[in-house]
């Protein structure tokens, strides 16, 4: 058998922890995980693992010399909006200078590049989006994977693909980082009130949807830019409301307000969301609705649902 070597930055990250273990899974992949850790903060997964730092050039030419992959899936990134913003240098070094190194050292060994992106790269002014729509960020998160991804488009690869996805939640091992739906759960469990906005509107993403996905993308082969995400537009004031209701609180935890009532920051686009048309026909990919995802979370969780 003729094995695919592919090879996962950020594998540590929620999105991370379910490529390792979905891509792991499947005969003939010999996955490579990485991250900054000394170890993986994951149990089990059929893979090796290996620490780097996708920021030092020199760790990533040694690792693509000694495992010489065939795929790269680049899941790392500095995703924190607010510190992007509040530290550029940090972001463009993580986020764009990275990517093109791993742009550069896949173009040498013939590697595919799996670049993840963002609906932050577009202003949010007349979401949903298409893959075709122009992008205009207005954080300098935005800005910084807008460039990321023009980076891989202009870097002579011949197989490329730029994934772009919203809001992702769900659960992994030791995450140092939580999520929409997990912080509300916390809050809720502690019967805390929580105002969420009208005024930002989304696709929620199921990590586990957008991991088989990504599964199917390196195994059909796919290049070019997709748009992975749920399928629903809502607001996160909706897509708390179901949370609420999915896992038995009370709906009056849940309390509506806006987005000039928050100081923050970096701008966030008002309405993004994805049209994702292409890679279900594509794909033959069809993510769950939100309630479907949740209930899925419950069950991972342990918790009782009513979806």
């Amino acid at each position: 058998m003729l094995f695919q070597r592919i090879l996962i930055t950020g594998a540590n990250g929620l999105l991370g922890q379910h490529l390792v273990h979905k891509l792991g899974q499947v005969p003939g992949n010999d996955v490579l995980a990485t991250g900054l850790q000394d170890s993986p903060r994951y149990a089990g997964g059929s893979c090796g693992y290996t620490p780097l730092d996708i920021t030092n050039p020199e760790q990533l030419r040694a690792v693509f010399e000694d495992f010489t992959p065939d795929v790269v899936i680049n899941a790392a990134a500095m995703t924190a909006v607010d510190a992007c913003e509040s530290d550029r240098d940090a972001c463009w070094k993580i986020n764009v200078d990275a990517v093109e190194t791993l742009a550069r050292l896949s173009r040498t060994h013939g590697t595919r590049l799996v670049q993840l992106s963002t609906d932050f790269v577009f202003d949010g002014e007349a979401g949903p989006y298409t893959e075709n729509d122009r992008p205009h960020p207005i954080s300098y998160y935005g800005k910084s994977k807008l460039a990321a991804e023009n980076h891989v488009r202009k870097s002579g690869l011949t197989n490329w693909a730029i994934v772009r996805t919203v809001l992702v939640y769900g659960m992994a091992e030791n995450l140092s980082r939580s999520n929409i739906v997990l912080w509300l759960l916390d809050k809720f469990s502690r019967d805390e009130t929580v105002h969420m906005v009208t005024d930002h509107i989304r696709t929620p993403t199921y990590v586990v949807d957008l991991a088989d996905a990504m599964e199917r993308m390196v195994r059909f082969r796919r290049s070019g830019v997709y748009n992975l995400s749920g399928g629903e537009l809502m607001s996160v004031y909706d897509l708390a409301l179901e949370t609420a209701r999915v896992f038995g609180y009370r709906a009056e935890l849940v309390q509506p307000t806006d987005s000039r009532t928050f100081s923050q920051t970096a701008p966030r686009p008002p309405r993004s969301g994805f049209i994702i048309l292409k890679a279900q026909s594509e794909l033959g990919w069809q993510p769950r609705t939100l309630s479907q995802g949740l209930a899925h979370l419950g069950v991972t969780l342990g918790l009782p649902t009513f979806a």
